[in-house]
C-alpha cells in the first residue's frame, strides 16, 4: 500500500528484489524461509502417524495448521461454528460476475506477508494492486477535510501542508525509533540486530500511546499537524482511531512494511482458506496420495465447539454444539481468544492463570463496512469542465471516512466500498440498518461530489458489517493497548511449553489476535505454523537440522521479557 501521504520510505530488498517480511521484530524467525525449505516442517514418530489433533476454527490460522499437521502424517479434525474463512469473508453479488465481491474482512494484503504469499502461490490464487491511496494503480486521490476537498492523482499535487506533516512522521521515526537502522537490519535479516534495537524500544515504550509518541515529538508540536495526521494518516488513511492503542503497535507496521503496496486477490480472500481446504498436497506422510482436508472430513468440518475440559492423564475432551463428544492427546484453539471466555464452556485448567489473565485482558478494535455492486466503475468518467475523474478514492473527516473504488473494466459491474471505519468511527454506525448506513453514506459523498448521483448505478442490495456485533467475533483485530506487551508476549509464547507445568501442555493458542502483527493475515499464519512446531514437538517429532523451526531457534530470538 502506498501512504496518503509523501513519504521516502521504501520496503524492497535492493540486493534480492524480496521484499520486507513480517517476521519481526519481535520474534524474527524467517517464516518464509521454513516453509520453502525443502526439508520440510518435520517428521514424526512412525507410531504416531494418523493421531487424531483437535483445529478449534476454521479461519485462515486453522486451515493452514490442519494443513500442515496433515502434511507431517496427523489426523487433524476441525471445528467450525459457521464457515470456513473466518475473517477471510467474502461475499458474492447476486448476477454479477464471480470477481465482483466484497471484502468484508481481510481485503489487502501486503507483499510483506512472505508466509501468507507462500500459500496464495501454492494454491494458484492470483492478485492484483489494490487501490489504496495515492497508489500507484489508484487513478486519482480526494482528500476531504472540514469541507475543503483536494484532488491528487500523485501525492505531490496534495497542497503543502501534507508534506510538512509526512515529513514530520518520517523524522519523528528516524529520531524516536531507530527507523533506518531497523528498516536496514530486516532488510538484511540481521536478527541479532533487530533484537538489540527492539530491545532497546520495548522497555521504554510499552506505556507509551500512538498518540503520547507524537506529541513527544517536536516535529509534532502542531496539533493541527497531529490532527491532520490523525485524518488522514500513512498507508491505509486515517490513524486517529488508533491514536489510544500502544505506539509498539504501530512501529510493528512501518518496521516491517505492513503499510505499503498491499493487494488485493481477485475473486475474493476466502479462496485461499477453501483451496487449502481441497488441496491435495504431494509431498505428505503416512496419508496416500490424493488426501486433503476435504477427504479426511468427508467434505465438512465439524460443528462449532460448545465446550472444552481437560481429561486424564493429559488429554484435551472437545464437545461440540451438536453434543458430541469426543477426546485428543492435542488440541490447537485458533478461533477468537474472547470466544474461551463467553461462547465455550471451558475447565479452568486448560491455561495458567496468567495465560487467563491474558486472553481477558486482549483489546479488540471495532471494524465497519459497507459495500454496493454498481453498474460499471463511472467513477473513471471524465468530468468535462475539469477533466478530473468523476470520483476518486476518497479519504473524508465526514461519516465514511474512507470510500474505495473497486473495478476498472468499463464494459463491467464493480463495487464501491461505500464506508470503511475502525474503533469510535465503527460504533457510530451500529445501531443503523445497512439502509440507514447506505443512505448516510450517500448524502456525504454528495457533499464531496455535488454532481454525482451514485445511487442510479447501483445494481444490488447492500451488504455490511459491524465485526464487533458478530457473535462468533466480537471485533475486527486485536490491538494492544499501552502496557499489554506482558500479555501478548504470554500468548505469543504459548507454543513454547517446556516452561509450563505438565498439566497445561498439549492445548495450543494460535490465530491472528496471538501473534505480535494483528490485523494481517500474515500473523494468522506464523502462529499457526508455531502451533504446528509445539504439536510436532509435543508427540516427540523434530525438525531437520538443515530447518529448524521457530521452537528451535526459540532462546536465540525470543521475544524480550519485560519485569512485572
Amino acid at each position: 500500500m502506498t501512504s496518503a501521504l509523501p513519504t521516502a520510505i521504501h520496503h524492497d530488498d535492493e540486493s534480492t528484489g524480496r521484499p520486507i517480511t513480517m517476521f519481526g521484530p519481535d520474534f524474527p524467525f524467517a517464516y518464509d524461509d521454513f516453509l520453502a525449505n525443502p526439508a520440510g516442517l518435520g517428521s514424526l514418530p512412525a507410531e504416531r502417524h494418523g493421531t487424531e489433533v483437535a483445529v478449534i476454527g476454521g479461519g485462515l490460522s486453522g486451515i493452514v495448521t490442519a494443513y500442515e499437521l496433515m502434511k507431517l502424517g496427523l489426523r487433524p479434525v476441525v471445528y467450525e461454528i459457521a464457515e470456513i474463512g473466518g475473517r477471510l469473508r467474502t461475499v458474492n453479488f447476486p448476477g454479477c460476475p464471480d470477481d465482483v465481491v466484497a471484502e468484508m474482512g481481510a481485503m489487502r494484503f501486503p507483499p510483506a506477508s512472505t508466509a501468507l504469499f507462500h500459500y496464495i502461490d501454492k494454491v494458484g490464487l492470483e492478485t492484483t494492486p489494490f487501490p489504496n491511496p495515492l497508489a500507484p494503480g489508484t487513478p486519482s486521490t480526494v482528500v476531504d477535510l472540514k469541507g475543503e476537498s483536494h484532488y491528487a492523482r500523485t501525492a505531490d499535487e496534495l497542497p503543502a501542508v501534507f508534506g510538512k506533516v509526512a515529513a514530520a512522521w518520517d523524522s519523528t521515526l528516524s529520531e524516536q525509533a531507530a527507523f533506518t537502522e531497523m528498516q536496514k537490519a530486516i532488510r538484511e535479516r540481521d536478527a541479532k540486530m533487530i533484537k538489540r534495537l527492539w530491545n532497546e524500544l520495548v522497555p521504554r515504550l510499552d506505556n507509551q500511546t500512538f498518540y503520547g509518541f507524537l506529541c513527544d515529538s517536536p516535529a509534532f508540536a502542531s496539533f493541527r499537524d497531529r490532527e491532520i495526521f490523525g485524518q488522514v494518516g500513512f498507508g491505509t488513511g486515517g490513524w486517529d482511531t488508533d491514536f489510544p492503542n500502544s505506539i509498539l503497535e504501530i512501529l510493528r507496521v512501518v518496521y516491517t512494511g505492513a503499510d505499503d503496496e498491499h493487494r488485493s486477490i481477485v475473486g475474493g480472500s476466502r479462496q485461499l482458506p477453501l483451496r487449502l481446504w481441497e488441496h491435495a498436497p504431494e509431498d505428505i506422510a503416512f496419508w496416500p496420495a490424493g488426501t486433503s482436508l476435504s477427504s479426511l472430513h468427508g467434505g465438512s468440518p465439524n460443528p462449532g465447539v460448545a465446550r472444552l475440559h481437560r481429561t486424564a492423564p493429559n488429554n484435551i475432551t472437545v464437545t461440540d454444539t451438536e453434543g458430541r463428544i469426543r477426546t485428543y492427546p492435542a488440541a490447537v484453539f485458533t478461533a477468537q481468544s474472547w470466544m474461551l471466555l463467553s461462547k465455550i464452556a471451558c475447565d479452568e485448567a486448560l491455561f495458567p492463570i496468567d495465560h487467563w489473565t491474558a486472553i481477558e485482558r486482549t483489546h479488540y478494535m471495532e471494524s465497519s463496512k459497507v459495500f454496493v455492486p454498481v453498474d460499471r466503475p463511472f467513477w473513471l468518467d471524465k468530468d468535462p469542465a475539469t477533466g478530473r475523474d468523476t470520483m476518486s478514492m476518497t479519504l473524508t473527516d465526514r461519516m465514511p471516512r474512507g470510500t474505495y473504488l473497486l473495478g476498472d473494466d468499463p464494459d463491467a459491474p464493480a463495487v464501491i466500498c461505500l464506508s470503511y471505519t475502525w474503533a469510535d468511527d465503527s460504533l457510530k454506525w451500529l445501531p443503523l440498518s445497512v439502509s440507514e448506513r447506505v443512505e448516510v453514506m450517500l448524502q456525504s459523498l454528495k457533499e464531496i461530489y455535488p454532481g454525482v448521483d451514485v445511487r442510479r448505478h447501483i445494481i444490488g442490495d447492500p451488504v455490511t458489517v459491524s465485526w464487533e456485533a458478530e457473535p462468533h467475533f466480537m471485533g475486527a483485530f486485536k490491538a494492544n493497548l499501552p502496557g499489554h506487551y506482558r500479555y501478548q508476549h504470554r500468548l505469543f509464547t504459548h507454543f513454547k511449553q517446556d516452561r509450563l507445568e505438565e498439566r497445561h501442555r498439549g492445548l495450543f493458542l494460535a490465530g491472528d489476535d496471538v501473534s505480535w502483527t494483528a490485523g494481517w493475515a500474515e500473523g494468522a499464519v506464523q502462529t499457526a505454523l508455531n502451533a504446528v512446531w509445539g504439536v510436532l514437538n509435543h508427540f516427540g517429532g523434530e525438525t531437520d537440522p538443515a530447518n529448524p523451526g521457530p521452537g528451535d531457534v526459540y532462546e536465540e530470538i525470543a521475544p524480550i521479557e519485560l519485569p512485572d
